[in-house]
């Protein structure tokens, strides 16, 4: 098995998967550790090393608040360990291969973890990607810069650095894109059969790329889940402010600090900063992705409804009881049709995507009768169930292997239909287009 593997920085040595056929590589670096002068700076090319890396354990998860404290279905559900190492060094990503050589040119997926751009990391649980590199595929999860780490916009930062002024969380990911290009073929990955895949604020990740002029030839294909939202009379969740609004923001925060400059923003200890901004986001709103006309030149969901996105085929879709919300006595789930608009938007435009389109529909498991809501699906895409505290069974864990076969052929060939595990043909996923409106109704009951 391909244990060892050379990289332009240097040699990683990763480790047997539970399933030894496959190897994991954990905590790569593809940046420089972003600190000192290089907190709210785009990300830097990586140092070499000398010897062999052991790429064994997860690097550390992006500044944010600590997982596991809190009482809610996310905290019960995944973030489970309050002592999970955090720094702000948390540039690393992992692969998980079951190529024997550098040389097999298998698909490769590249993972953007979602948390509304706030919170989340690699290490969670339902991520690990052996069961998807199983099915031939080279699977990589990236970490990136979150919150003011990752989204600060200041005056001060736009004059030091004014082509890259913004949106460093976004730019971490693009780094780590160009990096799968240098060097995933030594791990047995084809750079010319990328997808880019996330959910969540990492779908919404998934279509800043899609719109970034920069990202042309790095990847095929895109798989956005659950990251289409809108709200009745509302802006899209994810519609970047501007950047003039945001160094505002930036300078609100600095005076809430109580500091002037950046290089004293650069000094401070980085947890005290996390919980400052804590503190002043809820008061005064997240800092997020913002249009600075050279990284994000607009909103990613406008630009795809118009056609104005990377060539791509994309696979899209939602759970059935996302951010529910009532209109005339009848509930409606805001994803759901913010994602089938934006795709029959998209039809009409001069350059229209191909679409496959879902629906997650479960039966869930616990006490909490929680139905299916906001990335619960991401067990079953990842066949991750058995890491679940809930009481999953047999209907669910064949709903898991046949939906990642359905991703994993997508990300092969952008078609997500092939064969069962036991060479039967799964069912028949077409295409959504404005005259069938398809989809593929993913339940526990068939």
């Amino acid at each position: 098995m391909l244990r060892e593997v050379k990289t332009a920085q240097g040699i990683v040595r990763g480790l047997a998967a539970a399933d030894p056929r496959v190897t994991s590589f954990r905590g790569i670096p593809f940046a420089k550790p972003p600190i000192g002068e290089n907190r709210f700076r785009a990300p830097q090319e990586p140092e070499p090393w000398e010897g062999i890396l052991l790429a064994d354990d997860f690097g550390p998860i992006p500044m944010q608040s600590t997982p596991g404290l809190g009482t809610d279905i996310y905290c019960r559900e995944w973030h489970v360990d309050p002592e999970i190492p955090m720094s702000e060094d948390c540039l690393y990503l992992n692969i998980w291969t079951n190529a024997k050589t550098g040389t097999e040119n298998m698909p490769v997926l590249v993972w953007f973890f979602g948390g509304g751009l706030q919170w989340g990391y690699t290490a969670e649980m339902e991520f690990d990607g052996e069961r998807l590199a199983r099915r031939d595929i080279v699977v990589v999860t990236v970490g990136y810069r979150l919150n003011c780490f990752g989204f600060m916009c200041h005056p001060e930062i736009t004059k030091e650095n004014p082509e890259a002024p913004a949106n460093f969380g976004n730019l971490d990911q693009h780094m780590a894109l160009k990096w799968v290009q240098k060097n995933i073929a030594a791990f047995g990955g084809d750079p010319k059969n990328v997808t880019i895949a996330g959910q969540s604020a990492g779908a919404g990740s998934v279509m800043m790329q899609l719109q970034a002029r920069q990202n042309a030839g790095l990847f095929s294909k895109a798989v956005i889940m659950s990251g289409m939202i809108e709200q009745p009379g509302q802006k899209n969740i994810g519609f970047p402010a501007e950047l003039a609004d945001a160094e505002k923001l930036g300078e609100r925060f600095f005076e809430f600090l109580g500091i002037k400059t950046l290089a004293e923003a650069r000094a401070m200890d980085a947890f005290k900063l996390r919980d400052a901004y804590y503190d002043f986001m809820w008061k005064n709103g997240m800092m997020m992705t913002v249009r600075d006309n050279m990284f994000c030149c607009g909103d990613p969901l406008t630009q795809l409804r118009n056609g104005e996105i990377q060539p791509v085929t994309i696979m899209t879709g939602n759970t059935s009881n996302e951010f529910l919300y009532e209109e005339n006595g009848e509930w409606k789930n805001p994803v759901q049709l913010c994602t089938r608009a934006s795709i029959l938007k998209n039809h009409e435009s001069s350059k229209p995507t191909t679409f496959y389109y879902y629906e997650f529909d479960a039966e869930i498991p616990g006490e909490d009768n929680p139905g299916c809501f906001h990335s619960v699906d991401l067990w079953f895409w990842f066949e991750t169930l058995a890491k679940c505290s809930r009481a999953y069974v047999g209907k669910h864990y064949d709903l898991a292997r046949h939906m990642a076969n359905y991703f994993s052929n997508f990300v092969k060939t952008g078609d997500p239909n092939g064969l069962d595990s036991d060479g039967t043909l799964m069912k028949r996923w077409e295409p959504f287009e404005a005259e069938t409106k398809a989809e593929m109704l993913f339940q526990t009951k068939g």
